[in-house]
C-alpha cells in the first residue's frame, strides 16, 4: 500500500465528514492503513458499527477507530468517529483504500464481431469475442465485456458496464449508467404457451425489454421480453443475482429486488418497492409504492402501498405475527381439548 493511501485519524474523520471522540489522548500520528470487519480489524485499521448486535465484538476489537452513529454513547476501546451513516461512510473508506479500479481502453478488440450498421459512440470499449449484431448501438464510454452478445437493433446507453457473458437480445433498450453483471440475459422469450388439444403451442413473444437509467442487475438474472409491448425496469432499481422477471412485468423506480426472487407475468410494482430474498409473486398483480415483502413470502394477491407483508400467502405483518403466535400455541390447545375429552368420559 502506498504512503499516499494511509490516513491519520484526523484526515480519516475529515474524509467521511465525521467527528472524532476518544476518552483520553487521541493518537494524532497513528497511520490508518486499511479497513476491516469489527472482529478482524488490526490496530492500524478502521471498522464500523452498522448494527448493535455487533457491539460485543466491538468491545473486543483491536481496531484503531470505529465509525458509529451520531448518538452512539457506549464505552469501547477504539476511537469513535461519529457520522450520520456508518455503513455509507465506511464504503467511502473502502473505496479510498481499495486498489485502483480496472480500466478498459477504448476501441474494438480484434476478436470482436461487429455487424453492419452498428453505431459505436466515442470512448466505447468492446472486449474480446463480443458480438454486436446488425443495427445495434452503444453509447459513449460504455464497456461491453468479453463474450457478450448485443442483438439486432439493440440500444445500449452511455456510461454502461456490461460484464462478461451478458446478453442484450434483439431490439432491447438499456439506458445510461446501467451495470449488468456476468450472465445477465435481457430479452429471452417470455414463458408463453397455450394448450391446443393436449399440446403446448408456443405464443410468439414479440415485445422488448426496457431498462432505464442507473439500474444495476446482478449475475445470472433473467428478464424476459414482453409478449407485446415491453417488460420495463424503472430508473434506479437494483436487482440482485439469480432473479427471474417474466414477460410484461413492470418494476417502478428505485426498487430493491433481492436474490432468487421470481415475478410472474404482467405483474406491476410501484416505486421504492422492496422484495426480500426468495419472494415469489404470482402474475397479473400490483404491489403498491414503498411496499416491503419479507423473505420467502408468497404474494398471491394485490398489495397496498406502504405496507410490510410477510408469509405465504403474504399478509400484513401484524396479521402474520398473530397467525404464527396462534400456530405455536396449537399444541397447548390440543392438550386442553384432550383434557376436556377425558373429563367428559
Amino acid at each position: 500500500m502506498s504512503a499516499e493511501s494511509t490516513l491519520t485519524l484526523q484526515e480519516l474523520a475529515a474524509l467521511v465528514g465525521g467527528q472524532l471522540y476518544f476518552d483520553g489522548i487521541i493518537p494524532h500520528h497513528l497511520k490508518i492503513r486499511g479497513v476491516a470487519s469489527v472482529s478482524e480489524a488490526a490496530p492500524d485499521e478502521v471498522t464500523f458499527l452498522g448494527n448493535l448486535k455487533y457491539l460485543p465484538a466491538l468491545r473486543r476489537s483491536q481496531a484503531a477507530a470505529v465509525l458509529v452513529a451520531e448518538d452512539f454513547a457506549e464505552l469501547v476501546t477504539p476511537v469513535l468517529i461519529r457520522v450520520s451513516n456508518p455503513s455509507l461512510a465506511f464504503a467511502r473508506l473502502v473505496a479510498h483504500f481499495a486498489p485502483p479500479p480496472v480500466s478498459f481502453a477504448a476501441g474494438v478488440h480484434p476478436t470482436a464481431v461487429i455487424g453492419a450498421g452498428v453505431h459505436l459512440a466515442p470512448g466505447v470499449s468492446i472486449q474480446p469475442f463480443a458480438v454486436l449484431e446488425e443495427g445495434a448501438s452503444v453509447g459513449e464510454g460504455t464497456v461491453v465485456g468479453a463474450h457478450s452478445y448485443i442483438g439486432h437493433g439493440a440500444k445500449i446507453g452511455a456510461g454502461c458496464f456490461l460484464h462478461p457473458r451478458v446478453t442484450v437480445a434483439t431490439r432491447c433498450v438499456v439506458g445510461d449508467r446501467v451495470i449488468l453483471h456476468a450472465g445477465v440475459v435481457l430479452g429471452s422469450d417470455g414463458f408463453g404457451f397455450e394448450n391446443d388439444q393436449g399440446r403446448h403451442v408456443k405464443i410468439p413473444q414479440v415485445g422488448v425489454v426496457q431498462v432505464d437509467d442507473d439500474v444495476e442487475i446482478g449475475a445470472n438474472t433473467t428478464v424476459d421480453r414482453a409478449r407485446f409491448g415491453r417488460t420495463w425496469i424503472g430508473a434506479g432499481t437494483k436487482i440482485d443475482n439469480l432473479v427471474q422477471i417474466a414477460h410484461n412485468v413492470v418494476i417502478g423506480k428505485h426498487c430493491l429486488i433481492v436474490a432468487q426472487v421470481g415475478i410472474s407475468g404482467s405483474t406491476r410494482l410501484g416505486d421504492h418497492v422492496t422484495l426480500a430474498g426468495q419472494v415469489g409473486v404470482a402474475g397479473h398483480l400490483e404491489i403498491g409504492d414503498r411496499a416491503v415483502v419479507s423473505a420467502q413470502s408468497g404474494v398471491s394477491k394485490t398489495l397496498a402501498s406502504n405496507g410490510l407483508y410477510m408469509g405465504s400467502p403474504a399478509v400484513p405483518a401484524l396479521e402474520y405475527r398473530e397467525q404464527v403466535a396462534h400456530i405455536r400455541r396449537l399444541h397447548k390447545l390440543a392438550e386442553r381439548v384432550q383434557g376436556l375429552e377425558k373429563s367428559l368420559g
